[in-house]
């Protein structure tokens, strides 16, 4: 298990722009090795993804990026096989701020043969040289079929683009088209097992619908994904955000 310093409070800064590291200085910057993740949201964000998130524009959108670091000995083969374990993410648990309680985001996860096949087991790190399609319920965004690519894999760098390609329901009413929820993470080596973790979501301008202005939330379910990659607790006190 990886032992880092207990997650501590991330300030939430609605300001300046996001920016992936892709040969500039990200935005937000990567905090200590061992601190607690920085995330950042912007809402309607007047934005131009850069070439490197290989998005193209689109109206303002809502954006979540996270900024972090994680220790994972054993190289690109061990995050590629956490990524490709789909089942594992099953129970995966955020703090509610709403109910103010640990309750689980993702109620079940699994990996599909084809965007409209069936169940299959988890992704080995060969199986994800291709896309891969995987079955996501989560207690937010309901039941979504998600395809992951890597974009770039290499000893000291992995890009990982996810898309959901099914469409997002509210209510039984489509709320994001195929395509339109989009997550980009970039992943670089640096000495001693640490990696640089940069996470970007976008979300399309309905997404105020399901959010309601609740941006801690949003927050917390970043700070879960990045726990999971992570291997730390994904309750571990004290949340990010109340």
């Amino acid at each position: 298990m990886i032992k880092l310093i207990a997650l501590c409070t991330s300030a939430v800064i609605l300001h300046a722009q996001p920016q992936p590291p892709c040969g500039t200085p990200p935005v937000p910057s990567y905090p200590e090795a061992a601190a607690a993740p920085a995330v950042k949201v912007w809402e309607r964000a007047d934005w131009t993804p850069p070439a490197c998130t290989g998005w193209s524009p689109s109206e303002p959108p809502t954006l979540v990026a996270t900024a972090a670091h994680i220790l994972v000995p054993g190289g690109t083969d061990v995050l590629r096989r956490r990524i490709g374990a789909v089942s594992q993410m099953k129970g995966l648990l955020y703090w509610s701020t709403t109910h103010q309680k640990w309750q689980p985001l993702i109620l079940d996860a699994y990996a599909l043969t084809a965007a409209d096949g069936a169940r299959r087991s988890d992704f080995s790190p060969e199986d994800l040289a291709k896309p891969a399609y995987i079955f996501q319920e989560d207690n937010l965004l309901g039941k979504v079929v998600y395809e992951i690519r890597l974009a770039s894999a290499s000893p000291d760098r992995l890009v990982v683009s996810t898309h959901n390609v099914t469409a997002v329901r509210y209510f039984g009413v489509p709320l994001f088209q195929p395509g339109e929820l989009q997550s980009v993470l970039f992943l670089d080596r640096e000495p001693k097992d640490i990696w640089r973790y940069y996470a970007l979501t976008r979300l399309p301008k309905q997404a105020g619908v399901l959010l309601m202005g609740n941006t801690a939330s949003l927050v917390n379910r970043a700070v879960a994904m990045f726990r999971y990659l992570a291997a730390i607790p994904a309750d571990r006190e004290p949340p990010t955000a109340r």
